[in-house]
């Protein structure tokens, strides 16, 4: 009985860790932006873009697979950790190898002739990657985020602040390049300081043999993923200019920002805790029901919230210069919003072994959004419409992801339906509030502080009325940590 409730205890106290790292990182990198924002133009941010999109699709190689395979895998020893890190460096250096050459034809090819040198000195972020995804797995097994919660937090501090003098003394895309680069440089530095990993100098080809047979094919899901989640910028990018990405991206990262920081949170506690309990079902469906309401019960309205107060909240912070990034942002918000929702399918699949379903998934899900995608670009002919496309696919996906698990776990398509359903008309109930009040003509902080104050009166007003069942839950795990806290004062 000691041991459940030490359990249960590690679990909570990881998923509080994380829940700090993600907001304490997003919330800085959120101010450090605006701020950034404010100085630079749509047109940097739409060069940055095009070239993380290389950068993020190369980190696949090094970042997914092997390091899940890390974290999932019963038995790893410290020869497994070395064993991975030699071979993630060595692709690591192959990687950059590609990009350094391809720099000049991706710049031809976008029109951009300013990304090469840039570009080139961006991808260094490969080799701390490599060592940093040996970190994280060894951190993640052991459910210690506090640590990454203090790396993390380090890191964004000293490249925000990097980044935001450059700007001011003019440094234009190169103080983002900064910025970026020298976030995974000072994270990876604070880790090798704190999680007791170093590179051993062997490499067990057997084990790596066998930790590629589960990682490959989470590897590749993971590139058609981020291809996929890329193409709609590397569409526009082509398509249109680099201040309509820039705009687009940046509507795209304001409910990205909430939505990594509690999506990452779930991705990251989940797996290792569903990993743990992978022969109980009954026990994986029940983490997995209390997963799914309690973040579909804070998200779903955070991101109605957010579309609602969209305008007011661009205007205040970015200044008009940036309207144009409004309709982007709502739609990223509806999009966004199921996502909680897709990592605990899927965690739980990746949890019982099925990586062959994952993947599987991964091949349906994206051929139906390249099709969507496909019909937007050749019908419509507007960046708004490719925007569009992710809520029709991500409503649709939510569906093909919980399939499994009906088998798997036994968790039913009306079940899952039931679980979210409350928050989601809540949250609809409110939005309609909160846009009718950003119909009056008043001084976008009044307005935007009548929303907010509307919003969660509203949203909380119905929770308790209804009694709805998040709202309990909510509650009750509210006041079991009350007392935990009084004891511990």
């Amino acid at each position: 009985m000691e041991s459940k409730k030490n359990k249960q205890s590690s679990i909570s106290s990881a998923l509080i860790w994380k829940f700090l790292e993600r907001f304490g990182v997003q919330g800085t990198q959120f101010v450090l932006q605006i701020v950034l924002a404010r100085i630079l133009d749509p047109e940097h941010y739409g060069v940055l873009s095009m070239m993380i999109i290389f950068t993020t699709l190369a980190n696949v190689f090094i970042q997914r697979g092997f390091n899940t395979a890390l974290i999932q895998n019963k038995d790893v020893t410290e020869e497994d950790y070395s064993s991975v890190f030699w071979v993630t460096m060595v692709i690591a250096a192959g990687l950059y190898g590609v990009l350094f050459f391809a720099a000049p034809w991706i710049a031809k090819f976008y029109e951009m002739p300013d990304l090469v040198q840039p570009f080139r000195v961006l991808c260094l972020v490969l080799f701390p990657g490599a060592l940093n995804s040996i970190q994280i797995a060894k951190i993640s097994r052991n459910l210690q985020f506090k640590k990454i919660f203090f790396s993390n937090v380090a890191a964004i501090l000293v490249a925000g602040v990097t980044g935001v003098v450059l700007a001011y003394l003019g440094a234009g895309l190169w103080a983002l390049v900064a910025q970026n680069l020298l976030n995974v440089f000072v994270a990876c530095i604070v880790m090798w300081l704190t999680v007791k990993f170093r590179p051993r100098l062997v490499c067990n080809f057997a084990r790596i043999k066998v930790l590629f047979a589960y990682g490959w094919k989470l590897l590749v899901s993971g590139l058609i993923d981020t291809l996929y989640q890329d193409l709609r910028s590397l569409v526009i990018g082509k398509k249109y200019d680099s201040g309509t990405l820039g705009y687009y991206n940046r509507g795209k990262q304001f409910p990205q920002f909430i939505i990594n920081a509690i999506n990452t949170t779930v991705q990251s506690v989940m797996l290792p805790a569903f990993s743990k309990n992978q022969s109980e079902k009954e026990k994986v469906k029940g983490m997995m029901r209390n997963s799914i309401i309690l973040s579909s019960y804070i998200i779903f309205p955070m991101m109605a919230g957010l579309a609602g107060v969209a305008e007011p909240l661009v205007k205040i912070l970015l200044t008009e210069k940036w309207l144009p990034c409004v309709p982007y942002m709502q739609i990223y918000c509806f999009t966004f919003a199921f996502y909680p929702v897709h990592s605990c399918n899927l965690q739980a699949i990746n949890a019982m072994g099925r990586s062959d379903i994952f993947l599987k998934l991964e091949i349906i899900k994206k051929a139906m959004g390249v099709t969507a995608l496909t019909i937007a670009v050749f019908c419509f002919n507007s960046p708004i419409a490719i925007a569009m496309t992710g809520i029709i696919t991500g409503i649709i996906s939510c569906f093909i992801n919980a399939g499994p698990n009906r088998k798997l776990v036994n968790y039913f398509y009306r079940e899952q339906i039931a679980d979210i359903l409350p928050s989601m008309l809540a949250s609809i109930v409110m939005l309609a509030g909160v846009l009718a009040l950003g119909r009056l003509q008043f001084n976008e902080w009044i307005i935007i502080s009548l929303q907010v104050v509307a919003g969660v009166a509203i949203y909380l007003g119905i929770s308790w009325l209804l009694k709805l069942p998040p709202f309990m839950l909510f509650m009750e795990t509210v006041k079991k940590i009350m007392p935990k806290k009084k004891r511990n004062s």
